[in-house]
């Protein structure tokens, strides 16, 4: 599948709040999130992918191949699949969500900036 959005698709763009990773709204229902969907369960649950995707993002880097790039280890994204990321997405996940990502055993980073590198 390709990550292409036309145009008139891009202001459906989203930003998980989790990894950062851009997708349109329908993409992150369809398919969830590449990332998080283990815990985060987006895939056909419109109202998880309003509660855990934001709209309000900046700066926009794409990786090709995150286990090697510099910038995603700086972006704290090493691991993650290539794609389309957020460099910040604003918003806030519920208490209910950070819980079942630390049960799942990963650690939640805010990615809006509000996190200094000694806290990560």
């Amino acid at each position: 599948m390709t990550n292409f959005v036309p145009g008139s698709q891009q202001r459906y763009l989203r930003a998980c709040m989790v990894c950062s990773i851009v997708q349109t709204q329908q993409r992150f229902i369809r398919e969830g999130c590449p990332n998080c969907e283990p815990f985060l369960d987006l895939q056909n649950h419109p109202d998880s992918v309003q509660e855990c995707t934001s709209q309000v993002y900046e700066g926009l880097l794409t990786l090709s191949d995150p286990s090697r790039s510099w910038v995603a280890k700086w972006q704290r994204l090493d691991g993650y699949v290539p794609g389309v990321y957020a460099v910040k997405v604003v918003g806030k996940l519920s208490d209910e969500t950070i819980q079942a990502i630390e049960d799942a055993g990963g650690r939640y980073v805010p990615r809006d900036g509000t996190i200094n590198d000694d806290d990560a």
